[in-house]
């Protein structure tokens, strides 16, 4: 069967699989290569992608999309470290995130991150008082994220343009002018804005990146900052379901530069930002697991496999209003004709743990290994791994031809290490 088995870079997942046991996620850096040089290619040198660690925070993930040219977005004290650590410089870090602890804000301090992006007054207000107590030569650099008037069209999420935690209301921040100009130790940059992520349609992206741009314009103008950076968001999408197609890059990348020329006419010096997460890591991830029963119920037919909800819960579609199948094949079997139509389930104890919903698949049997593609943003650490005391699962990063073990699984000592028994008197 080996002829016919799943390949990774010319390795052959029962190899994987047999090394590193299931379930896991198999990352394919060729792929995580191909989208950002696509994107990156087509973009003007003054548009900077970041790479948004909250898609997949491995750290070699990371570590990968840095040696290609990617800037760091990070939203946490540990994807701060964990960008540090895969070797972003820190001038090429900004941290995000409507609740920013003071322990995080001080963090970004003492790195000298490339920017702080502030979603309200008063938290620029408690970073300027930081940065006056740290000592630290220079003022903190920030940008402020504004939640405009507009709405973002074609977003799976929105994220901006209607009453959210995000940013500061436009109308608020154009009332604020006095209070940033009595700002001593931070020094503002630039605006942020973010309306909506999971774009399909490039028109869209690009439709939102001149509203941002337009924005960015006025309140700079209104407010006297010098935009010497303006980031415009992203969410940029995947398709996942029938029907749906991915984005051409080529029409983003050409919208995308015709709106920062137009932009540029009137802030030559101003550098740009275009987050991306999904779009650079979501093609190259399968959720590799094996069926361990195949059985009926009511005439219906299950195949019962060892991973589901706790490691992929985006695939199982919890908090989704419609349940829809990512796209899954039988890996040790690729290219044999779907016969039967099959629900494939998790382990876990609950009717929600269902991987795919009466999806049509070769014949299966215990010990088949079936994959589910497009895994690789929003898998684990998006997951609620520590249901049932399952734990997390390893994570491969295949490169260059070699597998490497980039997260082993959980074990029972590793869910059990951080509790304190107390002791009972009988």
């Amino acid at each position: 069967m080996t002829d016919q088995q799943a390949r990774f870079q010319g390795l052959p997942v029962s190899g994987i699989t047999e090394e590193f046991g299931t379930p896991l996620f198999v990352y394919d850096t060729d792929t995580i290569r191909a989208d950002y040089g696509r994107l990156r290619a087509g973009l003007r040198p003054s548009v900077d992608v970041y790479y948004s660690l909250k898609a997949n925070p491995n750290l070699s993930v990371a570590a990968f999309l840095r040696t290609l040219g990617a800037g760091a977005e990070v939203s946490s004290e540990a994807e701060l470290v964990t960008a540090l650590r895969a070797g972003f410089a820190p001038e090429d870090v900004i941290f995000l995130g409507p609740g920013k602890t003071a322990g995080e804000l001080e963090a970004c301090v003492r790195a000298r991150i490339r920017a702080v992006v502030c979603e309200s007054l008063r938290e620029l207000r408690t970073l300027d008082a930081l940065a006056a107590r740290s000592g630290t030569p220079g003022p903190v650099s920030v940008l402020l994220r504004v939640n405009p008037a507009l709405a973002a069209t074609g977003s799976g999420l929105a994220m901006g343009g209607r009453p959210r935690q995000f940013g500061i209301d436009a109308d608020l921040l154009r009332r604020s002018r006095a209070e940033l100009a009595a700002l001593r130790h931070v020094r503002v940059e630039g605006i942020h804005a973010y309306l909506g992520t999971r774009f399909l349609r490039a028109q869209d992206v690009v439709q939102n990146t001149r509203g941002i741009l337009a924005e960015a314009d006025r309140l700079g103008a209104e407010l006297g900052i010098p935009l010497r950076t303006v980031d415009f968001g992203g969410g940029i999408g995947v398709a996942y379901f029938d029907g749906e197609n991915d984005p051409d890059p080529g029409e983003i990348t050409d919208g995308i530069n015709a709106a920062v020329d137009d932009f540029a006419r009137d802030h030559p010096d101003c550098r740009y930002i275009l987050e991306a997460g999904r779009c650079l890591t979501a093609a190259s991830g399968t959720y590799v697991v094996r069926a361990l029963d195949v059985k009926e119920s009511m005439g219906e037919t299950f195949v019962v496999t060892d991973g589901g909800t706790h490691h992929h819960m985006a695939a199982v579609g919890v908090g989704s209003f419609v349940r829809r199948n990512f796209p899954l094949r039988v890996l040790n079997r690729h290219g044999a004709p779907a016969t039967t139509r099959y629900t494939v389930t998790g382990p876990l104890c609950t009717p929600a743990d269902v991987l795919a919903k009466q999806v049509a698949l070769p014949e299966i049997r215990p010990g088949d290994l079936l994959g589910v593609e497009r895994s690789g943003a929003y898998g684990p650490t998006a997951s609620p791994g520590l249901f049932l005391s399952r734990g997390y699962p390893a994570e491969v990063l295949v490169h260059e031809g070699r597998a490497h073990l980039v997260r082993r699984r959980d074990t029972v000592d590793d869910l059990l290490s951080a509790q304190r028994l107390v002791e009972f008197r009988p």
